[in-house]
């Protein structure tokens, strides 16, 4: 018998697949070339830029499936933490107009995909394992 917490974390696979998958759509029709002087400035190699496809493209639509929804959900985990350090650093710790974090939408899907992670797929999932 399904529970309202199975249901719970459907809705919130959902919500954060849908609205990351957004943001990787928007990079296959960009690209991710501009990442790469963010990365370059902290040292990194060009390359690591791809890894945003497989965080914000492929994991998003592992976790509106649920299968292998909370390894996947620590890949969103860390893109998140990057796109703070790369990009939004200087945001960290201001307040915007409307009297919001500077960044609280990233933590917002930070902290989504980090309660994923925790929770797993739930019972409405493809596949149910330790990962899901």
């Amino acid at each position: 018998m399904a529970t309202r917490e199975d249901f719970g974390r459907l809705v919130l696979r959902l919500g954060l697949g849908a609205i990351l998958l957004f943001h990787g759509i928007f990079k296959l029709t960009h690209g991710v070339e501009w990442i790469k002087g963010p990365l370059g400035t902290l040292g990194l190699p060009g390359f690591l830029a791809y890894g945003t496809y497989v965080a914000e493209v492929i994991a998003p639509v592992l976790v509106i499936v649920g299968w292998r929804a909370r390894f996947a959900a620590m890949a969103i985990v860390f893109d998140m933490l990057m796109a703070m350090v790369l990009v939004l650093r200087p945001r960290l710790l201001t307040v915007t107009g409307g009297g919001g974090w500077g960044v609280e939408v990233e933590a917002l899907i930070l902290l989504a995909a980090l309660s994923v992670a925790l929770l797993g797929s739930g019972r409405y999932a493809i596949g149910r394992g330790a990962w899901d």
